[in-house]
């Protein structure tokens, strides 16, 4: 046993930092630091690690999509520093890392991994990122570590440890998950920088984002997106896609290697593809990364249709959008309801409106857009409309005064068909206020009445009132 210590102890010196690429943009996951904040740790040692951890996490872009940090101290009283949405740049998790107080106390590493289970557990969803659990120890804890540890292994965590003490190997051995010789680390804390390399590299390997992604699909177009690879030999990239590309009839792209989206487009609609892209590059072990995606059905004509400019015997009908090139022409049909003659009118692909004439007052007409299409389908809309009722007008008023503050008010009406009645409404011109406004609703055989409490200048109307509208009334000003 002391033989392996050995071995992973000098594998871990012998290893020179490494000239890496960039990882910005290489990954997506979570992680969890989970560090021995007890008394055991003096503080010298304790200012190292949160140091060794922001230069271990500095190359890493931040937030939602791409890698999230949270930090648990472990202590008498285990506590969540920082949850995993709340730092997404680094310059504020190295501040945060910066002003972590110590805890002291003792190791309760029990519920310090209780703890890390329940953050870890609420974020574990469908098809969710990968999830680690980085455990800094001292090597000296309370309590079993094996049971919790297994039941994150069963969540889907990775765990990793580092150990700055002489610990108990064969334990840590059991918790973290396999390969130990890249997952487990034992190292003096003032010689903590020899291992940012390979475990920053460790960590990649589990959260790289090895996928391809589809965004905005569409009838004919949908968009790729990828994670830029981290291989330093990366020429370009080749892209196969088709509905069957097993059988040699595949469309092929070449990308540039600092690409990483492309728009696929003149697809075909309602149709499954699959997409496939290949890194060109010597590196070993670069994996090529596959997807499988539906376009949507094709969807032309109108989606929405409105009538305006209502009259007694003309209606305008507006649709949208206009799609000339995948319209062909536009047929409107219209008649009365409920078995009124059909009409019809054949319009271009370009125009999205047409004005209706020579229709019936007062009746409600049922009218259907069709659009036809280049390839025979056809996809149509219908919408009701009422034209407007004629109304005559009134047709005469006349004031009489008949003593001090009163008048007789004549009219006369313009027609008796649809009549339900006459709105009589008088305003004090002198009395600028809600309470000088009066009216009074008369029936349709009423063709006259008597105002009474008119002050010197009064404003009196009169106007015919029909099933649906109000017809165009007359005023008068009354000089009692």
């Amino acid at each position: 046993m002391e033989l392996r210590f050995i071995c992973l102890l000098v594998s871990a010196c012998l290893c020179p930092p490494c000239a890496r690429t960039s990882v910005s943009n290489c990954c997506e996951g979570d992680i969890l630091l989970l560090l021995d904040s007890s008394g055991r740790v003096n503080s010298n040692e304790f200012s190292k690690l949160l140091q060794f951890l922001s230069d271990l996490l500095r190359p890493f872009l931040l937030g939602r999509g791409q890698v999230r940090v949270g930090l648990v101290q472990a202590g008498t009283k285990p506590r969540l520093e920082f949850g995993l949405d709340t730092y997404n740049t680094q310059n504020a998790l190295r501040d945060a890392l910066g002003r972590t107080q110590q805890l002291h106390g003792e190791t309760n590493t029990d519920e310090a991994l209780r703890l890390a289970q329940r953050i870890l557990r609420d974020d574990a969803k469908a098809e969710a990122p990968p999830r680690i659990l980085l455990w800094l120890t001292d090597g000296v804890w309370s309590g079993a570590a094996e049971g919790p540890m297994a039941a994150l292994r069963r969540q889907g965590v990775s765990v990793l440890a580092v150990s700055t003490g002489p610990g108990n190997y064969q334990t840590l051995l059991n918790v973290v998950t396999p390969p130990t010789e890249t997952h487990l680390y034992f190292v003096d804390v003032d010689d903590i920088s020899i291992i940012t390399a390979d475990l920053r590299e460790a960590i990649i390997e589990l959260i790289r984002a090895e996928r391809l992604q589809v965004r905005d699909v569409h009838s004919h177009s949908a968009v790729l997106h990828w994670r830029t690879t981290l291989s330093e030999g990366l020429r370009s990239y080749e892209l196969l896609y088709g509905p069957d590309i097993s059988n040699g009839t595949s469309n092929k792209l070449t990308v540039p290697r600092d690409f990483s989206w492309t728009e696929l487009n003149n697809l075909q609609p309602d149709t499954s593809y699959t997409a496939r892209l290949i890194p060109e590059t010597n590196a070993p072990n670069i994996k090529t990364l596959s997807v499988t995606f539906r376009t949507l059905p094709e969807h032309f004509g109108p989606v929405t249709v409105m009538v305006s400019d209502l009259g007694p015997d003309r209606l305008r009908v507006r649709w949208d959008p206009v799609q000339r090139h995948q319209v062909q022409q536009y047929r409107v049909e219209y008649g009365s309801i409920p078995s009124g003659s059909i009409r019809t009118l054949t319009l271009p692909s370009y125009q999205n409106s047409a004005l209706l004439k020579r229709l019936q007052q007062h009746t409600e007409y049922l009218i259907t857009v069709t659009a036809l299409h280049s390839s025979g389908q056809q996809r149509a809309m219908s919408i009701k409309a009422c034209t407007q009722e004629v109304v005559p007008a009134l047709l005469d008023l006349q004031l009489s005064p008949v003593g001090r503050g009163s008048v007789q008010v004549d009219w006369r009406g313009g027609g008796e068909e649809g009549l339900m009645g006459y709105w009589v409404s008088w305003k004090n011109e002198d009395r600028p206020s809600s309470s000088s406004s009066f009216s009074r609703f008369l029936p349709p055989r009423s063709l006259s009445t008597q105002l009474t409490d008119l002050c010197n200048s009064s404003r009196v109307c009169v106007s015919p009132v029909y099933r649906s509208v109000r017809g165009e009334g007359l005023c008068c000003t009354a000089h009692t």
